[in-house]
C-alpha cells in the first residue's frame, strides 16, 4: 500500500515493520473505542447508586479489553504458529526466573477467581493484616485496613495492596464466608467483696437484651453454612462465664455479633453496664490497687485464726 510505504519512508522503517506498527496502532484505537462505548452503554442501564454493579462491570470490561489486546497484537506481530513457539521457547527460561513473582501472583488471581477464598466486600485477615476487600486485580488485591492502632475492628483509613501470591503462602481468615458472625467477649472484673451473683444476673440480662436477635439470625446462617462447611455449635445464645483472677472475679459475656457491628455493640453494652452497676452499692469494679487485708475482720470465721491461741505454738 502506498500510505504504508510513505510511512516507512518517513520513519525510515522497513515496509513490513511499518505495516505491523500501523495495524497495531489501529487495533489499539479500535479496541479502546469498543471498551469506551461498551461502558457508556452499560452505565446507562445501571443506576448511579449501584456502586458494586458499576465497579464489577468496569473491571470485567477492562479485563476483557486487556485479553483482546494481547490476542490481537499476537496475531499482528506473529505471522505463524512456529514463530510464536520459537519466541516462547527463547524467553521461557528468562520468564521463569525474572517473572517468578508476577506469575505466582497471576496464578493467585486464578485461584481467587475459581476457589473464591475471598471476594469483594469480604472482611479478611492475611499475614497479620486485616481489612475489607475493595479491589481484586491480576497481580494484587486491595483492602481497606482495620485494626492496627484502631481498636475493635474499625477502619484506619489506609489502603493496603497485597500480592495475590499471598493466598498460597499465608492462611486467610474470612469474617464473612460460610458463617457471617463472630463470637465476641467482654470481660468485666469485679472485686471479691462484690455480690458476684447479682452482677452475673445483671450482665446476663444486658447481653441477652442486645445480642439475642443476632443469635436468631445466626441460627439460620448456621444451617446454610453447614451445607458447605462442617460448622456446628451447640449453643448460640449469649452466656456469661465466671472465673477468678488475681484482682477479683471475672465475668465474661460471650455473644454472637456481625463483624462490622462489634464496636457499636460493645459501646452500647458497656454504657448499660456502667449505669446498672452505679445503682448497686454491693457491686464494684476491680482494678490494680494496694491494700492491707485484716483476716480477723474481713475473712470468714472458719478461716480466721483464734486470737486467744498462743502465737508461739
Amino acid at each position: 500500500m502506498e500510505w504504508i510505504e510513505w510511512l516507512a519512508d518517513k520513519l525510515n522503517l522497513k515496509p513490513e515493520f511499518a505495516e505491523k506498527l500501523f495495524f497495531t496502532l489501529l487495533a489499539l484505537i479500535i479496541l479502546y473505542l469498543i471498551r469506551y462505548f461498551t461502558l457508556k452503554i452499560i452505565f446507562r442501564r445501571i443506576d448511579d447508586e449501584q456502586y458494586e454493579g458499576r465497579y464489577l462491570w468496569k473491571r470485567g470490561v477492562k479485563n476483557v479489553y486487556y485479553i483482546l489486546v494481547v490476542i490481537v497484537l499476537s496475531l499482528i506481530w506473529f505471522e505463524r504458529i512456529g514463530s510464536i513457539a520459537t519466541f516462547l521457547g527463547l524467553v521461557s527460561a528468562g520468564i521463569a526466573i525474572a517473572l517468578q513473582d508476577p506469575l505466582v501472583n497471576l496464578a493467585g488471581w486464578l485461584f481467587i477467581v475459581v476457589r473464591k477464598p475471598l471476594k469483594l466486600g469480604d472482611r479478611i485477615q492475611i499475614n497479620g493484616i486485616a481489612g475489607d476487600v475493595i479491589d481484586v486485580r491480576f497481580f494484587q488485591f486491595t483492602i481497606n485496613e482495620i485494626n492496627n492502632w484502631v481498636d475493635a475492628d474499625q477502619s484506619t483509613g489506609r489502603i493496603i495492596h497485597i500480592p495475590n501470591g499471598y493466598v498460597f503462602k499465608h492462611a486467610q481468615a474470612n469474617y464473612n464466608q460460610g458463617f457471617p458472625h463472630v463470637w465476641n467477649e467482654i470481660g468485666v472484673l469485679i472485686t471479691f467483696e462484690s455480690d458476684w451473683k447479682k452482677a452475673e444476673e445483671i450482665l446476663t440480662k444486658i447481653v441477652q437484651e442486645h445480642a439475642e436477635k443476632f443469635s436468631i439470625s445466626a441460627r439460620k446462617k448456621l444451617l446454610e453454612a453447614s451445607k458447605q462447611f462442617m460448622i456446628f455449635y451447640r449453643t448460640l445464645t449469649p452466656i456469661v462465664y465466671v472465673s477468678v483472677k488475681d484482682s477479683g472475679v471475672m465475668l465474661t459475656m460471650r455473644y454472637l455479633i456481625q463483624p462490622r457491628n462489634r464496636r457499636s455493640s460493645e459501646d452500647t453494652i458497656w454504657r448499660d453496664i456502667l449505669n446498672a452497676f452505679a445503682e448497686h452499692k454491693d457491686i464494684d469494679f476491680a482494678y490494680p490497687t494496694n491494700r492491707i487485708y485484716y483476716n480477723l475482720q474481713e475473712g470468714k470465721k472458719g478461716t480466721t485464726k483464734d486470737p486467744n491461741f498462743p502465737s508461739s505454738l
